[in-house]
């Protein structure tokens, strides 16, 4: 296999946070690229030409597709990045808690002082409000696996996004779909632990090598 997986991380993590399931993609044939970037200095739109060359780069080294993988916000950054720098040999994209449609949690957070220090520009953009990234994030044409969690060990957080609403302590089910996408799996896995998730790993794997998840 020739074929590449790019992993992308969540806001205010590394790509530490993705070697686990880099190593696991690695030892079924995979050429892994773990893409690392400064989540909460700038805005989505200015991170994905910060991190242009490394995927430039990762395209022009392997001969097969390139898959894109990404965790949370690590999703909306691979959504922008495709939108404006589409590479010709895509191959499937698989998102993992991502808040397609935003998240309550940023709603009730986004005006706090200490949210936006830590947070900066792309917590802004986390919002359920997304009318102001219409032309960042394009439509979905290409293959695209959803994986939502729906466990919550965050009473605080899960009060916020409704009790009744299923969620995974950071982003609701519900905000984790997209028109477009091909398949769409909800996973017993919590928003924060699911990096390190062995189903989710497993599920990924299964839309990476046949475009759907196992039931």
């Amino acid at each position: 296999m020739n074929d590449t997986v790019l992993l992308f991380h969540g806001i205010a993590r590394t790509k530490k946070s993705m070697a686990k399931l880099a190593g696991f993609l690695s030892g079924y044939g995979y050429r892994v690229v773990n893409v690392g970037y400064p989540s909460t200095k700038f805005s989505i739109s200015d991170l994905i030409d910060i991190i242009r060359p490394e995927i430039d780069d990762a395209v022009k080294a392997g001969d097969g597709r390139v898959h894109f993988v990404g965790y949370s916000m690590g999703g909306l950054v691979i959504r922008a990045f495709l939108t404006r720098y589409r590479p010709a040999n895509l191959g499937r994209v698989v998102m993992v808690g991502t808040p397609n449609n935003g998240s309550q949690i940023a709603d009730f957070l986004k005006n706090w002082p200490l949210y936006r220090k830590f947070y900066g520009p792309a917590g802004q953009q986390l919002i359920t409000d997304q009318t102001a990234m219409t032309a960042l994030f394009g439509t979905v044409d290409f293959e695209l696996g959803i994986i939502a969690g729906n466990r919550t060990i965050d009473p605080v957080s899960s009060l916020i996004i409704g009790v009744r609403v299923p969620n995974d302590g950071k982003v609701s089910v519900e905000s984790t779909r997209l028109d477009g996408a091909a398949a769409h799996i909800v996973i017993p896995a919590n928003h924060t632990f699911l990096p390190v998730n062995k189903t989710m790993w497993s599920q990924t794997l299964s839309f990476l090598q046949d475009g759907r998840f196992t039931s």
